[in-house]
């Protein structure tokens, strides 16, 4: 079984989105779930995997919709699908878009993945839910599938493009339900199928897109590069450390008792625990200082002396120090090139 890992608050997102909509108060999901409501303002912040599972699950009870996957999906936007929404967007074309799902979509999370299959004139995008909880799973297959159709007639400018046919290992909700599904996707839908897939036209992948930019591509690539990079040597632990850091900085502060409390443990605690993975508490406070440095600088115009005082420094020189020293240029270089 897949471990759940974690997930992009971005993802998050969408699904408190629709449960707004529909007048569904989430305080009580969030705090079943063991989230806290703040998370929200994350920015690029993770969530515990099984936490994002157990958050599904209670609204799924709660709306007691069978297509409940189905429908947040229109609720579908860039910034769902974190950098990767970014990067796509700057993509000339739909099949370079697609092409960049699978290297990228773990920064969306690791809900499951995804697998392109060419077979003559027809593409299938296979995606491979890690979720186990049965009623949580075919939801977020469902999820998954909406949220691309919807984003890729958005991209594309074309809100009449549509799949060859979709096929859901999920049983069938019902023939009334099944006409949400023909009605939103415009193309046959198969239950009880093998495999979760899309069925496309390879025709349709050279549709050129709204707003390509590959100078842009490039950067945003370099960045999610960097983030999976951080991603790929996270623990659970580290991972919610990293999450806990982020919300202090966002406030401007960052004090490792106050890390530890908001984590359930004393700081020494803390300190053991992270030693026993071969890291510490700077240094992740170091990786998470970074990457908030490098988004700052290339995504707003805040002053250099601001962030070097958001990323609690105590004096800009030593900001700059710092940076130069992992990143080889001060951050008026980083920020010009």
């Amino acid at each position: 079984m897949p471990p759940l890992g974690t997930a992009s608050v971005s993802a998050l997102r969408q699904y408190v989105r629709y449960a707004d909509a529909k007048g569904i108060d989430t305080t009580r999901l969030f705090s079943k779930a063991g989230l806290e409501l703040n998370i929200l303002d994350a920015g690029d912040g993770r969530l515990n995997g099984k936490q994002f599972q157990i958050f599904i699950r209670l609204l799924a009870e709660t709306t007691g919709n069978p297509i409940l996957g189905l429908e947040t999906g229109d609720y579908v936007q860039p910034g769902s699908y974190s950098v990767l929404g970014y990067i796509t967007m700057s993509c000339v074309t739909l099949g370079e878009a697609v092409t960049r799902i699978a290297p990228y979509e773990k920064l969306v999370g690791d809900m499951g993945t995804t697998g392109l299959r060419m077979n003559g004139d027809e593409v299938s995008l296979v995606w491979t839910c890690n979720f186990t909880d049965p009623l949580v799973w075919p939801q977020v297959v469902d999820n998954v599938f909406a949220s691309w159709i919807n984003y890729a007639r958005w991209l594309a400018d074309n809100r009449k493009a549509s799949p060859l046919r979709v096929q859901l290992r999920r049983s069938s909700p019902g023939s009334d339900y099944e006409k949400a599904y023909a009605e939103r996707w415009q193309c046959p839908v198969e239950f009880s199928a093998e495999e979760d897939c899309v069925i496309l036209r390879q025709s349709l992948l050279s549709t050129r897109l709204r707003q390509p930019d590959p100078l842009l591509r490039k950067t945003l690539e370099t960045h999610a590069l960097s983030q999976l990079a951080l991603l790929d040597s996270d623990t659970d632990l580290t991972s919610r450390v990293k999450q806990s850091i982020q919300k202090q900085l966002a406030d401007g502060v960052t004090r490792q008792d106050m890390i530890a409390e908001d984590l359930g443990m004393t700081s020494r605690t803390l300190q053991r625990k992270l030693g026993q993975e071969g890291v510490s508490y700077q240094k992740l406070l170091d990786e998470v200082r970074q990457q908030m440095a490098e988004d700052y600088l290339r995504n707003t115009e805040m002053s250099i002396p601001d962030i070097a005082f958001r990323l609690g420094y105590s004096e800009t020189t030593s900001f700059h120090r710092k940076f130069k020293a992992v990143m080889g240029q001060t951050p008026g270089d980083f920020r010009k090139n």
